[in-house]
């Protein structure tokens, strides 16, 4: 395993304290805050890792990780995502990334991820991940939606499909369990 690193994160806190994690592991970080920064950053470094952010301002993680791939193929990446679903996680590794991770992650997990210890996922991939209920799905893409209108709730029923009240009830629910 390589021991230099590439965090690409919009949320400078969480990219401050992953650093002081893998610095204190004896890591080399590198740190960029948005596609460009981390595009610069892989031709001028070539890092061995990279931990990308799906979403970020600008390019998405998942733009990055091809173009991260393209330019320097040997890069290992682990993407982290606040807004995990089954199609960006399928959509990460077709692009190339090592693992898809949902936020927050803490460093040891990172460090399996990269080294593929996700505890025998292929044997016991149907324990590891229950599928979420209808209703789940919906909470989830309902905030979603919302969270890409930066909490907007009439731009957000617009792109639903919605009228603003219905959204607001759904809103006022707690979120299913499962």
């Amino acid at each position: 395993m390589g021991k230099t690193i590439l965090l690409v994160d919009d949320e400078d806190f969480f990219r401050d304290r992953m650093k002081r994690a893998f610095v204190n592991r004896g890591f080399t970080v590198f740190e960029a805050a948005d596609y460009d920064e981390a595009v610069a950053e892989i031709k001028k470094n070539a890092p061995d890792m990279a931990v990308v952010d799906l979403r970020m301002p600008g390019k998405s993680g998942l733009e990055l990780v091809r173009e991260a791939k393209r330019i320097h193929p040997d890069i290992s990446i682990v993407v982290l995502t606040g807004y995990g679903s089954i199609a960006t996680a399928t959509e990460a590794i077709k692009s190339g990334a090592t693992s898809y991770l949902p936020k927050p992650a803490d460093v040891d997990e990172i460090l399996r991820a990269f080294c593929g210890d996700d505890e025998d996922e292929t044997i016991d991939s149907d324990k590891k991940f229950e599928t979420p209920s209808l209703a789940r799905a919906e909470w989830e893409h309902i905030n979603r939606v919302l969270a890409d209108c930066n909490g907007n709730i009439s731009v957000a029923a617009k792109r639903l499909g919605l009228h603003r009240r219905t959204l607001q009830r759904k809103l006022y629910k707690y979120a299913p369990d499962k």
